[in-house]
């Protein structure tokens, strides 16, 4: 079965390739898509759904061959709880921190810099809404971001909030994120904290 999400943004093709597989008891579905997120969806849709994903790329698109039911891996009890959560997941909504601009843009790179030094870091932050201009057109910010990064933390920045401020070839730290990195956040971090 092949289903082409091509130019949907997400959570679409992912929707699209769990309607496709409810379908079939087992077996392969095709998902062809167009952008590195959609990929980095769906292959966290079929991990978490104990389910087989390979990827190929071609010239403009990607084709996510999901396999489910006789040729899944499923892991034991054991493994499972060996993975356990996450620590903490960290949804940065604004760039400044508090109502007044100037000083709450003060405040935000303060903040980011005590997280490094402090090294009392999340595992991953996603940088949402105005957020997402401290990861490409803030000057100040995207080295400290940079050096919280090569700590080991994933740094993700929301694809719509990127083009709506037509942000989305500034991207200067960390990758292009979507709302299942939040709703899956949720599920995956003992903590989820909003800023």
């Amino acid at each position: 079965m092949k289903v082409d999400a091509r130019g949907l943004g997400c959570p679409k093709p992912v929707i699209m390739a769990e309607e496709a597989l409810n379908k079939i008891d087992e077996g392969t579905v095709e998902v062809l898509v167009d952008n590195d997120a959609s990929v980095a969806n769906l292959q966290r849709f079929a991990k978490k759904n104990n389910m087989y994903a390979e990827t190929e790329k071609f010239n403009g698109y990607w084709r996510v061959k999901i396999t489910k039911g006789y040729t899944c891996e499923i892991p034991s009890s054991e493994e499972q709880a060996a993975e356990g959560k996450k620590g903490i997941m960290m949804i940065i909504g604004t760039d400044t921190l508090g109502k007044e601009e100037d000083i709450g843009k003060i405040l935000m790179k303060g903040f980011l810099e005590t997280l490094k030094v402090t090294r009392e870091l999340p595992d991953m932050i996603f940088f949402l809404n105005a957020g997402v201009k401290l990861t490409t057109m803030n000057e100040e910010t995207v080295p400290i971001i940079k050096e919280i990064e090569s700590m080991g933390v994933e740094i993700f920045s929301c694809g719509t909030c990127l083009k709506h401020y037509n942000l989305e070839s500034k991207l200067k730290v960390g990758y292009r994120g979507t709302t299942n990195h939040i709703v899956e956040g949720i599920k995956d971090f003992e903590k989820v904290v909003w800023i």
